[in-house]
This record gives structure tokens, C-alpha cells and sequence, in this order.
């Protein structure tokens, strides 16, 4: 089986950070179809049959499943124009969930490395979120969960959350087993961080969904209904 990405395609992404302006990039268009989106799109051919082992219910259709490379510069202090990364995302198809932010399973590919793992987000209306609303609850009714997954987890991948102090942003290392922290958390990310050489080599397609598999249960308990 013929490898989904090249190293062409880090390549590409160390040059966008080098040269993050318009005239570049849309010099460089096609190669960013040909190295970025096209082979993301194969990927998520690739492991959706192995994805839908899992659960059924995963949004496998293409829509909404990829990041943009576009930034978002209105309010942020970054004004680049391109993100130097992608993401293939995994979330639960759910009609009820309105505009809430997803939990989701997800990779990512930036210039130096590849991360694959589980992540979610409270949004800017964390009261009304997946969050909130559904994974805090369930940890305070089960406060030693968070623990039993670091037990279960914790040798193979890295946790850590965020919270908002005095305004800020805020990163926490490590994993939130405190039942403190489910009352203010705004996200919390379990990942495993490989050399691009993991995204390059022919089984790649194969072995993603074996860490999905293992992450999955954090994904259900904190954000599937």
C-alpha cells in the first residue's frame, strides 16, 4: 500500500511558515492540494471502515471533518494568514447537539511533527457546551474516572486542559483528575506526539484508528449523550 503523505508534505508546511503571505501560497496552491487536501481526503477514505467499527455514528462524510488553512485574523493577535498545520477531525453525528462544540478523535500534521489523540473544547459559551453540560457532570458523579483513564492511558499519552484566569487562556499540564477542575474547565486534549516519519510510512492509515480506539472512551463519556 502506497503511503498517504511524503516528506514533500512537511516540506510544504515548513515553507508556509517561512513565507505566510498571500503571493506565496497562492503560487504554491496546487502543491497544497496535491500534498495537503487531496491526501487528507484519502486518509479519511482510508480509515472511515475502521472509524465506523468503532461507532457507527462518526460524521465520515468529508463535511466539516477538515480544518481550514485560512486564519481567522479578526480578533486574533496572530495575523499570519495561513495556519502551518492540518487536522482530520472525527466527532459523533448527533441532530441534538445544535451549534455545540464536538468532542472529537482527530490527527494533525504540522512542519515538525504529527499528533493524533482526542480532544474537546467548551467554546466561548462554555455553560451551553458538550462540555459542560454533559462531561463535567459525569465526572462529578464519577470523580474517580478521570484517574482510572490516567491509569489506563497515561504511559502511552500526554494530557493536558485549559482554564480561563483573570481572562487568560491557561494551560495545565498533565491530567485533570480533580473534580475542582471539571467546574471551570474550558478543554482538555490526550494526544500522542510522533516524528513525521509516522505519517510517511505504509501503515499510517492502519495504525491511526488503533489509537482512536483506545481514546474513544473519553470522547463517549464526556460528550455523547
Amino acid at each position: 500500500m502506497q503511503a498517504v503523505f511524503s516528506e514533500e508534505t512537511f516540506r510544504f508546511f515548513r515553507q508556509l511558515k517561512r513565507n505566510n503571505h498571500k503571493d506565496w501560497m497562492d503560487e504554491n496552491r496546487e502543491r497544497y492540494h496535491g500534498l495537503v487536501t487531496r491526501p487528507f481526503r484519502r486518509l479519511l477514505d482510508e480509515v472511515a471502515p475502521a472509524v465506523l467499527e468503532i461507532d457507527e455514528n462518526f460524521d465520515v462524510m468529508g463535511k466539516g471533518c477538515f480544518s481550514r488553512i485560512n486564519r481567522d485574523i479578526r480578533f486574533a493577535k496572530d495575523k499570519t494568514l495561513y495556519k502551518c498545520q492540518m487536522y482530520l477531525k472525527l466527532h459523533i453525528a448527533d441532530g441534538r447537539s445544535g451549534k455545540r462544540e464536538h468532542g472529537e478523535l482527530y490527527v494533525g500534521l504540522n512542519p515538525d511533527s504529527v499528533t493524533a489523540g482526542f480532544r474537546i473544547y467548551a467554546g466561548a459559551k462554555r455553560k451551553e457546551s458538550k462540555l459542560a453540560v454533559i462531561g463535567a457532570p459525569r465526572v462529578l458523579e464519577n470523580p474517580k474516572w478521570v484517574a482510572q483513564q490516567k491509569r489506563r492511558l497515561g504511559k502511552k499519552y500526554e494530557s493536558y486542559w485549559y482554564e480561563t484566569v483573570k481572562g487568560e487562556w491557561t494551560k495545565r499540564e498533565g491530567w485533570p483528575t480533580a473534580t475542582e477542575n471539571w467546574k471551570k474547565i474550558g478543554a482538555w486534549i490526550v494526544r500522542k506526539q510522533m516524528k513525521p516519519g509516522a505519517a510517511t510510512g505504509e501503515t499510517f492509515a492502519k495504525d491511526l484508528p488503533k489509537i482512536w480506539k483506545e481514546l474513544y472512551p473519553l470522547l463517549k463519556f464526556t460528550s455523547v449523550p
